[in-house]
């Protein structure tokens, strides 16, 4: 029999877009979110409510009442997100072993294989 897999610690795509959106901005309404979303997709106004809504229960967002409206933070940073995702990707496909990640990701001989400039930024791109 399978076992139930176990909650991801990274958020699902969508929220994660709502996630770098309230990074780029420090923190805004339902309205300044979706705004910052719109370059990429566009999302109705109670989607991104809804997602913003998953990640505080999540704790990745806190919420704040301002007049009538909630102003949503950030509570998890990118480097947290990144940490965890190394983890993920390194217990998924490595066993568990960063040592193994480590040496995939730096070439068979240990060197680098690839330019290190913009190495956060693609890390990014691929693992958030």
């Amino acid at each position: 029999m399978r076992q139930p897999r176990q909650p991801r610690e990274i958020p699902p795509p969508l929220e994660l877009e709502c996630l770098k959106a309230l990074w780029a901005i420090g923190e805004g309404n339902v309205r300044a979110v979706q705004a910052r979303l719109e370059t990429r997709r566009k999302l109705a106004y109670t989607t991104v409510m809804t997602l913003l809504e998953r990640l505080v229960k999540k704790g990745g967002v806190s919420r704040r009442k301002a007049g009538r409206a909630f102003i949503y933070s950030p509570l998890l940073d990118r480097e947290t997100l990144r940490r965890k995702a190394i983890e993920e990707l390194a217990e998924a496909l490595f066993e568990g072993s960063e040592q193994l990640l480590s040496r995939y990701v730096n070439g068979k001989d240990g060197g680098k294989t690839g330019a290190v400039e913009g190495a956060e930024e693609r890390l990014d791109a691929a693992l958030l």
